[in-house]
């Protein structure tokens, strides 16, 4: 690309050039009432990153330019980007990383030299998005081409820019509590899967679905078998691990259309939609052989093996409601107990 003849600027030159333009939008009262505005009208974390990397495009010419931020599992996501592209978006993460760590900007003229967040990136310069003394969020700028010097702000302007980005900072923060509130009420603290609550509010929605489309509808009852044995012989943390584990090989097992949860005690349930209990019972018997394959509590020296009894019932053979689907698929996982634990049966019709 050229520029006036000749080849554009790096990042650095350009912020040079443009620091008095930029400085005299950021004091401009109406942009600052207008972005904050914009970014207090929606709780969508995702549609304030976008808000922002729109202003960024405007503010700052970059090639690419992204907001990102920590997901519920503290992994830095981005929730909104423009021209990254794949050979971007890693070093651009680690960029975001490392301001959200460290709560203040980062400037480097060539990221591939940078001890700090090194990667696949020339220029880079990234801003916090902060409020009530927290970083939130992180605005990250980058190219490909490296600069010949780090891309700098005035504190004059870097002032007006932390100013500028306060709100949008504060309705990110607001958006990202909501999330996360409205996660942990659906979540089970132990195994991170969704827990009895939500399970019921969903195999209801599920059911009406189901019931209305003519499609099948399919409910496993999973119990481990033998895990009162972990807590009685390595003791009750062990046995939390072991359910932790055990909700791993579970969720790993499923497809993304499935729900799973964890029912209660060692109890696990996955809902099914779309299924027949042919192909519910093949899924019931891939969890029992993978549980029953697991080597749980090696982390800790231990191999305990522990198997799991399963119970199917599908809706509508064996059912016409969520409640009597519920009471199908556990009598039937308490028959497999009863005849010798480690199986899968599936429900019959009274």
């Amino acid at each position: 690309m050229t520029y006036g003849g000749s080849r554009r600027p790096d990042l650095a030159a350009r912020l040079r050039r443009g620091q008095r333009a930029l400085k005299s939008r950021l004091e401009r009262t109406e942009f600052v009432l207008a972005l904050l505005r914009a970014a207090h009208d929606t709780l969508d974390p995702e549609s304030i990153g976008r808000l922002v990397v729109a202003r960024a495009d405007e503010w700052f010419k970059a090639s690419a330019c992204g907001v990102f931020a920590a997901d519920l599992d503290g992994q830095v996501v981005g929730l909104s980007s423009k021209g990254m592209g794949p050979a971007l978006t890693p070093a651009a993460t680690g960029v975001a990383r490392w301001v959200l760590a460290n709560g203040r900007e980062l400037a480097s003229a060539d990221l591939r030299k940078d001890a700090r967040a090194p990667g696949a990136a020339g220029a880079v310069l990234a801003w916090p998005l902060r409020c009530r003394a927290q970083t939130v969020g992180a605005l990250v700028m980058a190219e490909r081409q490296a600069a010949t010097q780090a891309p700098h702000l005035t504190p004059a302007v870097g002032q007006l820019l932390g100013a500028m980005l306060e709100g949008p900072a504060q309705a990110l923060d607001n958006a990202l509590r909501l999330q996360r509130s409205e996660a942990l009420s659906v979540t089970d603290d132990l195994t991170q899967l969704y827990n009895s609550r939500y399970f019921n509010q969903v195999l209801r929605s599920e059911a009406k679905r189901a019931l209305r489309s003519g499609r099948p509808l399919s409910l496993l009852f999973l119990d481990l078998d033998g895990f009162k044995g972990v807590n009685d012989n390595h003791g009750h943390q062990a046995g939390s691990r072991a359910l932790v584990e055990a909700a791993a090989v579970i969720r790993r097992c499923a497809r993304e259309t499935d729900m799973v949860a964890r029912f209660g005690g060692d109890e696990f349930a996955i809902i099914l939609p779309d299924t027949g209990s042919e192909g519910a019972a093949a899924v019931g018997d891939r969890v029992r052989e993978r549980l029953a394959a697991h080597p749980f509590l090696a982390g800790s020296g231990l191999s305990v093996r522990l198997t799991a009894s399963v119970g199917v019932a599908t809706l509508p053979d064996v059912a016409a409601s969520a409640e009597e689907l519920v009471r199908a698929a556990d009598m039937a996982m308490y028959r497999v107990k009863d005849s010798g634990k480690n199986g899968v049966r599936i429900a019959q019709a009274e």
